[in-house]
């Protein structure tokens, strides 16, 4: 894993980890991170980059609940002291993160569900405020991908994305990223389009400084998957083919966490489609069944 520092701006860094994580420099002595990894390992990684700069935690600014954006909260956050803030009810799960392995499956999960990469170490968050942020930071609302998810601009007109598209590389391999709200996700893709700013700062792609390119194939796959779910549902099916269909169409094998990650984000492409007026959604013999308008 990668941990190296990359000075961005004048005050701006961020540590290439998987899920990348910002960092801005507050004065000559403190600094505050923008999520904190995947995990443990991340986090102790990141502690020693700051300790070896002579810097010292003050705080984290978590841009959403995801796993591996709140990874590293509880050890930071024990180590240093630091405080930790989240947007709406990203701060309810970074505090109770039994909720997303919860939410991911629709129930109760089970053991092989309650792992690292979908249940994090819960942490003392606070909810972000603007009067909690840095002086000169603008807070980005970046809904869709999941519940508030949230950006951040720095004084150096570095702007961080969060997960609000995934890379080329994401697309083509994975082909369906997960997603809970699908009509909010495009608007913020379509916001995301318009932005200007000195660099761009995606959790999981590239930083560019010009990101319409990448937002405009994000907006793409969704129609894309929109198609090919509308297609499958040509003839009533219930949501358990609908998925099984997925899976072969893009030669995925299904895995006890890909159940819960892609199984959610259909369900929201299907909540979507139906509110958009493309499928219709019905009882028959104790099923539910999705069918093409």
């Amino acid at each position: 894993m990668m941990s190296e520092l990359v000075q961005v701006g004048e005050n701006t860094f961020y540590i290439d980890n998987p899920a990348k994580i910002g960092l801005f420099r507050l004065n000559e002595k403190e600094v505050c991170l923008i999520d904190s990894g995947n995990d443990k390992d991340a986090a102790r990684k990141a502690k020693k980059l700051l300790e070896e700069n002579g810097w010292t935690l003050s705080a984290i600014y978590n841009t959403h609940s995801n796993a591996d954006h709140i990874g590293g909260n509880k050890y930071l956050q024990d180590k240093t002291g630091c405080k930790i803030y989240a947007p709406g009810a990203e701060c309810a799960i970074a505090r109770h993160t039994f909720i997303s392995p919860s939410f991911l499956y629709g129930g109760y999960p089970f053991d092989e569900l309650l792992h690292k990469f979908l249940y994090a170490q819960p942490s003392d968050a606070e909810y972000l405020t603007r009067e909690n942020v840095p002086d000169g930071f603008d807070i980005i609302d970046l809904p869709g991908h999941f519940f508030d998810m949230v950006g951040f601009r720095t004084p150096d007109d570095v702007v961080f994305l969060a997960d609000c598209l995934s890379s080329e590389r994401t697309l083509e391999k994975y082909q369906i990223s997960f997603v809970y709200d699908v009509a909010k996700y495009l608007k913020t893709l379509e916001m995301v389009i318009g932005m200007r700013a000195k660099l761009f700062v995606p959790s999981h792609a590239a930083p560019t400084d010009n990101i319409a390119p990448l937002a405009q194939k994000n907006i793409d796959k969704v129609y894309e998957i929109a198609d090919m779910l509308t297609d499958i549902c040509k003839e009533p099916t219930n949501f358990e083919l609908i998925l099984k269909r997925v899976f072969e169409i893009y030669d995925h094998r299904m895995n006890f966490e890909q159940y819960a990650l892609v199984g959610s984000t259909v369900r929201s492409y299907l909540s979507w489609l139906k509110s958009e007026g493309k499928i219709e959604a019905f009882v028959e013999d104790n099923l539910l069944l999705w069918k093409r308008k």
